[in-house]
């Protein structure tokens, strides 16, 4: 079986649970150790608009998983004490499962993803955009990137993006769900914000690493937003 990855997102509402979600960046990682399968993961707050934020989301985290087979996947999502009281304590979750695509770039110092698909025009993506900023960067960086945010709000095509990230204002990803990847394309090269900021990253050298990744969703499993999510 080839390798898959999984992005489950949690919804919590009262403080408590909040309180115990921001906990999870920090301590959820005894939890994630000697997985079987899991070959790489990362625990991702999330910001408050629909991509780079500089403003925090405390009622919105991602868990997102690489593992060598989908049945390694299924094991933990059934019998993992944490993975249930995350699910427990959040007022919505749903998990989408993917094939990798194409990548370029590192996340922390490794590229964790193995392709078995090609992209399709008329099909659904994923795309995730991850980059550690550069510090003496962050003024520069945060003054700019806001438009992009606000210019994906109702795109054609956009099912679902959510800024989230590792550590505030440094470590920020981007992860959107598009019906089709043309849809996708046509905001990433047609859009006049999106194509500025591109730019910006190149000329002002804002990234001290960066990963861009591409996926086909093939399997999507709980509630957002009050109905089960699909396409």
């Amino acid at each position: 079986m080839s390798q898959i990855s999984t992005s489950t997102f949690f919804k919590v509402d009262t403080f408590s649970n909040k309180w115990w979600a921001f906990k999870q960046m920090q301590l959820g990682h005894n939890a994630l150790k000697n997985i079987a399968g899991l070959s790489f993961y990362k625990l991702l707050g999330s910001g408050a608009k629909n991509g780079f934020s500089a403003i925090p989301n405390f009622g919105t985290y991602v868990l997102f998983c690489v593992w060598e087979t989908e049945q390694d996947a299924a094991f933990f999502f059934n019998n993992s004490v944490f993975f249930k009281a995350y699910q427990q304590k959040s007022s919505e979750n749903f998990t989408v499962y993917l094939h990798s695509a194409e990548e370029h770039g590192l996340w922390d110092g490794v590229q964790p993803f193995q392709n078995s698909v090609k992209l399709v025009l008329d099909q659904p993506v994923l795309v995730l955009t991850r980059a550690r900023i550069r510090f003496r960067k962050l003024w520069s960086f945060w003054s700019k990137v806001g438009r992009v945010s606000q210019s994906l709000a109702g795109y054609q095509g956009l099912v679902l993006s959510i800024g989230v990230g590792e550590w505030p204002l440094i470590q920020q990803a981007t992860i959107s769900i598009w019906k089709t990847q043309a849809e996708m394309l046509d905001y990433a090269y047609k859009n006049p914000k999106h194509r500025e900021v591109v730019a910006l990253t190149r000329k002002l050298n804002w990234y001290k690493e960066e990963m861009f990744a591409r996926f086909v969703p093939y399997k999507f499993e709980g509630i957002w937003q009050g109905k089960s999510f699909t396409l």
